[in-house]
């Protein structure tokens, strides 16, 4: 017999709503490009080893932030790039370890240098090119000196080159996202004419594998659209119009159990700074969960979570570790009733997006920021 769930909260992620994602952009990509699954930034909140442990026979390579999340994938299978830097003093760990580095420093390819001629072992380096972005990468302009590194030690390998685009999701007018892939384009020619040509190619994250092939080279980075959110309402709607069909399953939720139920006057004030006062009598419950767990103070009382397949609002401030909502019309309410914050309960559904727009912010900050010391879950 299975024990109960003893968590106050906990996140369910969906191994098949994940895997459908996969398979939906496995058919838009085709055999021939490899698929980089992201679980950076603990798999977008997701959870970095129950995430990579679910999709390792899907994808490639796993693409992560640091050094410390490449650690966390415990898996042999596939090789990991750290996507994000690595200070000086650690990259000895990155070559130890076989993990792939990207690079856009001269500073760490030297180190690098160094490192492999005195462990005697190879370094596998993704150099990032800058298209306009203007966060990492290098200039066409100064890849010469970059390239000296791989002519004259062997066990420097340049496994890969990339760059970042900047504005493709946030727009329907992509002619930016056009001069950034026309530079990509112009830097790998360059790069081809004095190193070898045997490496992966890959310019597009998500919004740039629903939209356009011609960023695809020889691997997409998926992650956003992995874990069933559009990376962009604009992403979305330039799908429609470009006639892409392109289903995505939520992989995440979120839920906790109702602490405390209790009936309180009209006029009564309720949380902190008294914002609010009831407008009337109501039964409320109070639910263990707060901005500590990543439940956003932005959401007082507009906040929503679903009780018995209802929606009941959030009752003024959201605390550090408990918020109130109104259960006053859920017929039938007890205490520890599960409770959700973040997916599906019956015919309701709060999403991501939803929670994004009463935030003025995106749906990627509202799971990552859901604090990693809440258990996940695959169901």
């Amino acid at each position: 017999m299975q024990k109960a769930n003893q968590q106050k909260t906990w996140l369910e992620v969906s191994k098949d709503n994940l895997l459908f994602n996969l398979e939906q952009f496995r058919k838009r990509v085709g055999d021939r490009v490899k698929i980089m699954g992201v679980v950076k930034s603990n798999a977008y909140g997701h959870g970095i080893e129950q995430t990579a442990e679910i999709i390792q026979d899907k994808v490639d390579c796993f693409g992560v932030d640091s050094i410390d999340e490449a650690f966390h994938i415990n898996t042999n299978k596939k090789y990991t790039l750290i996507l994000g830097y690595t200070l000086i003093e650690r990259l000895d760990e990155v070559v130890q370890n076989g993990f792939h580095q990207v690079v856009a420093n001269i500073e760490t390819l030297d180190k690098l240098d160094q490192i492999t001629k005195k462990l005697e072992k190879e370094s596998y380096i993704h150099l990032k090119i800058e298209t306009g972005t203007s966060r990492q990468g290098i200039f066409e302009s100064d890849l010469d000196k970059f390239l000296e590194y791989f002519k004259n030690n062997e066990k420097l390998i340049l496994a890969g080159v990339s760059t970042h685009f900047a504005n493709i999701e946030d727009t329907t007018d992509h002619s930016y996202a056009e001069g950034q892939l026309a530079k990509y384009k112009s830097a790998i020619e360059k790069i081809g004419k004095v190193a070898s040509t045997n490496f992966i190619r890959h310019t597009a994250c998500s919004a740039a594998a629903v939209l356009f092939p011609e960023t695809y080279f020889d691997m997409v980075r998926l992650g956003i659209s992995m874990y069933g959110m559009w990376s962009s309402r604009e992403t979305q709607v330039s799908a429609t119009q470009m006639g892409i069909e392109i289903e995505l399953k939520p992989a995440l939720t979120w839920k906790t159990k109702i602490a405390h139920l209790k009936m309180l006057s009209a006029g009564t004030s309720v949380s902190y700074g008294c914002t609010e006062k009831l407008s009337s009598d109501s039964k409320v419950a109070v639910l263990p969960i707060g901005y500590w767990d990543g439940y956003d103070r932005g959401l007082s009382s507009i906040g929503n979570a679903l009780v018995g397949g209802k929606r009941c609002r959030v009752i003024g401030r959201v605390c550090m570790n408990m918020i109130v909502i109104d259960v006053d019309h859920v017929k039938d309410v007890k205490l520890e009733d599960e409770v959700v914050l973040l997916g599906k309960q019956g015919s309701e559904e709060i999403t991501a997006d939803e929670i994004a727009f009463k935030l003025d912010t995106i749906n990627y900050e509202i799971t990552t920021r859901i604090n990693q010391n809440i258990k996940r879950i695959v169901i």
